[in-house]
């Protein structure tokens, strides 16, 4: 094999691929670890394993939010963290996958030491997905989405 400048050393590039994969594959192993999607995150909260905890400001609490959630604000994270749970994982969401507030939320939790992960989706595919949600009407749930659920 060979290029224009000469040939090329295939086990050089054999081991460079290599490296590649293997930071790619680390990097999913811990997306994985990290982010969990809104079924997983269902059964933990049934199993009495996780919390939900909301990130969004107050309007969108108040617009909707998963039925029985937490509501920490990002502003108000650090003033409020002595009254989180620590003996459960803490489920941070946001309003969909373009909210980047639940990540900076979960930066600063996973920084003092609490086990948190990040719902897939956010208050959105939760909705969609059919679960329970409340808004001033009460709590109630939407027909799941034949696009974002298995069951259809």
């Amino acid at each position: 094999m060979s290029d224009a400048d000469g040939p090329i050393e295939v086990s050089r590039t054999a081991d460079a691929r290599r490296a590649s994969i293997e930071a790619r594959l680390a990097h999913v192993d811990a997306r994985l670890a990290y982010e969990i999607d809104v079924v997983a995150a269902a059964e933990a909260v049934a199993a009495g394993e996780a919390v939900l905890v909301d990130t969004r400001r107050r309007e969108s609490w108040e617009h909707g939010h998963i039925a029985g959630a937490m509501h920490l604000p990002t502003t108000a994270v650090e003033e409020r963290m002595p009254q989180l749970p620590r003996d459960r994982t803490l489920i941070v969401y946001g309003w969909g996958p373009g909210c980047n507030g639940p990540t900076a939320t979960a930066r600063t939790l996973l920084a003092a030491g609490l086990d948190v992960r990040e719902l897939l989706g956010g208050y959105e595919y939760w909705v969609r997905n059919g679960f329970e949600f409340e808004t001033a009407d009460g709590v109630t749930r939407r027909t799941p989405d034949p696009l974002v659920t298995a069951e259809a």
